[in-house]
């Protein structure tokens, strides 16, 4: 979406300059009048440092949004925290963009419209939250729970990172040594055989698959690069990726374990949002999209439909059949007894701590795979040999 920097007038005559995050120029305009501004000059422009920062990382946001956090409660005015988070940014493109947002907060801007007008920099999760607190006046509470939120989103992400470690290294050991025994051991057997039809079958496709690896290798490549392609681009349909997304959380083993982890992830950011005084729709929204799962995106919309209609968050949850019953029966309780957030808060840490042990068995499920295959390809070898080898030792006979 585009900014646009004004020149304009208020309604005692002062001249006002700044930046404003809008959809088009017609928006633009909506939005300053409803300011009671009267503009005089007014251009598109493009924000500065969004080009070289496409979008910050999520140890960055739990880094700043616990800066922000500990100079709000300190009594540091907003204008004068962003200052200072300004100045202790590591990278150029980071200084600018939080410096833009200073000069537009100090200009009168809201915290969350100068959030907005860097667009895919920040998430609309942060943004919407900011909002919550500066309407509600608790925009250092906000802080802090943005902080816990994305400081465990980080431990999340560096869970799976380090779990997913070993079995890619393993996965790149095996075809490293399948490509190695293919192109250069299986290559030393073929002169034992003085007539190449006298090859027993099996013997007859592992020479001819190790010359293919040898003398055509390139076909190889081109196939992994097309089959990278196309799975890219089946993602992008959306009838696609939704199949894909439902075997995610259906899936016979894994299903399970991922469903897990999403549940962990739902339950904190719907604990964050509910807590903060966001409408429950939005919430629910909110929660769902911040999954990236099509297939949990079509479920919710009926819920958020039946939510409207006047049903239960419990209920209108439970038929999606996505969660688990435990989980709903969780949000239940709360409903029941009023304390739906602090109800999601004791769950989300319990479901944080699922999900990790989700992920390690989720990992434990791949390296038994990753041996299989580097087995099969082993004892495909071995057995195409053993006939060469046999022969050999008759002839020494």
């Amino acid at each position: 979406m585009p900014s646009y920097s004004y020149t304009a007038k208020d309604v005692a005559g002062n001249i006002r300059k700044g930046t404003m995050f809008a959809e088009d120029e017609q928006d633009f305009l909506v939005k300053i009048h409803e300011k009671g501004l009267f503009v005089s000059e007014h251009k598109e422009v493009q924000a500065a440092g969004s080009k070289t920062l496409k979008k910050f990382k999520t140890k960055d946001l739990a880094y700043n949004t616990r800066q922000l956090a500990a100079m709000l409660t300190s009594g540091l005015t907003l204008v004068k925290a962003l200052d200072i988070l300004c100045r202790e940014q590591e990278t150029e493109a980071a200084k600018q963009i939080w410096r833009e947002i200073y000069e537009n907060v100090q200009k009168g801007e809201s915290f969350s419209d100068s959030l907005q007008m860097f667009g895919g920099v920040f998430p609309q999760f942060l943004i919407s939250m900011v909002a919550a607190g500066e309407t509600s006046g608790s925009l250092d509470v906000i802080m802090q729970r943005m902080s816990d939120h994305y400081a465990k989103e980080n431990k999340m992400n560096n869970t799976v990172k380090s779990a997913m470690m070993y079995p890619i290294i393993l996965l790149i050991l095996c075809i490293v040594i399948i490509i190695g025994m293919f192109t250069f051991i299986m290559p030393t057997f073929a002169g034992m055989y003085e007539d190449p039809s006298a090859m027993p079958p099996l013997t007859k496709v592992m020479m001819g698959f190790s010359d293919f690896l040898r003398n055509q290798w390139y076909i190889c490549v081109g196939f992994v690069v097309i089959a990278v392609l196309a799975f890219r681009y089946a993602m992008k349909m959306p009838g696609t990726r939704k199949k894909f997304d439902k075997l995610m959380i259906k899936g016979p083993a894994f299903g399970p374990l991922v469903v897990k982890v999403y549940t962990a992830r739902f339950a904190r950011t719907l604990s964050s949002l509910y807590s903060s005084g966001i409408p429950l729709v939005e919430c629910i929204q909110r929660s769902s999209a911040i999954l990236g799962n099509s297939y949990i995106d079509e479920k919710f919309v009926t819920v958020v439909d039946e939510v409207k209609q006047g049903e239960t968050l419990s209920a209108a949850i439970q038929r999606t059949e996505i969660f688990e019953s435990m989980f709903c029966s969780i949000i239940y309780v709360g409903e029941e007894s009023g304390a739906l957030d602090d109800i999601l808060v004791k769950t989300s840490d319990y479901y944080d701590e699922e999900a990790d042990s989700a992920i390690q068995r989720l990992v434990g499920l791949l390296e038994p795979v990753m041996i299989i295959i580097l087995g099969v390809g082993v004892a495909l070898i071995i057995a195409s040999v053993l006939p060469a080898l046999y022969g050999a030792f008759e002839n020494i006979e």
